[in-house]
């Protein structure tokens, strides 16, 4: 039950991110953007990894780490 709720809310962020982009809401540029999509594949992760799911492992951890970059050169940018 733990896990269904977990990968709910991983579902949510990843879904809250797209639509807001889509919707013109958030920039793919914006932190948030990027943050909700950094915590919730990382949550679907995790329950991949429980449930030893190696595709779905694979997709989400590629997509928790395609989020990080731009998340460090906001920081970096920030920090000028």
């Amino acid at each position: 039950m733990l896990y269904q709720v977990i990968s709910v809310a991983g579902a949510v962020m990843i879904l809250i991110a797209y639509a807001g982009n889509q919707r013109g809401w958030i920039d793919r540029r914006h932190a948030s953007y990027n943050l909700l999509n950094l915590v919730g594949s990382a949550l679907l992760a995790w329950v991949a990894i429980a449930d030893g799911r190696i595709g779905f492992i694979g997709l989400e951890s590629a997509w928790a780490l395609l989020s990080i970059p731009p998340l460090v050169t906001l920081a970096k940018a920030r920090a000028k």
